[in-house]
């Protein structure tokens, strides 16, 4: 994906609206893409994560203890809650058709929302929603 697809696709997610064209280019310059094939485990529960991932394009399963427990599109992110809080990951991702994706490392991240401080309240906010699951449901 070339640096102008990559900034129009960014621009177009919710989680960077309103950002202006340095703060988007800073984003950009972060953010290393990659293609998926379907069937991949992309996040494997339990494990370190060191990256930040965007879904720029296809269609990605969220699995905890081995249940579905969202189904998440271009727009989406997923790994805020392994590289904010230094954590083992929460889930499993498995791409469920060809993806693209965006991957922030964990270094660039963090100067990213030093430097964006309304990017990392959005980014606290969602991994805010995000309910651990309990003991007992397993």
């Amino acid at each position: 994906m070339d640096a102008t697809s990559l900034l129009t696709e960014l621009a177009a997610m919710p989680l960077f609206a309103g950002l202006d064209e340095r703060q988007l280019e800073e984003v950009a310059g972060s953010v290393l893409t990659r293609r998926v094939k379907a069937g991949k485990t992309i996040i494997k529960e339990g494990q370190w994560g060191h990256e930040f991932l965007l879904v720029l394009a296809g269609e990605l399963e969220v699995r905890r203890d081995g249940r579905v427990v969202a189904t998440i599109g271009a727009g989406s992110f997923v790994g805020e809650l392994a590289v904010l809080g230094d954590v083992r990951r929460s889930a499993t991702v498995v791409a469920t058709t060809p993806v693209a994706l965006g991957a922030i490392p964990a270094s660039l991240f963090d100067a990213l929302i030093f430097d964006i401080p309304v990017l990392a309240k959005r980014i606290k906010a969602a991994a805010a929603r995000y309910t651990p699951p309990s003991a007992s449901s397993a």
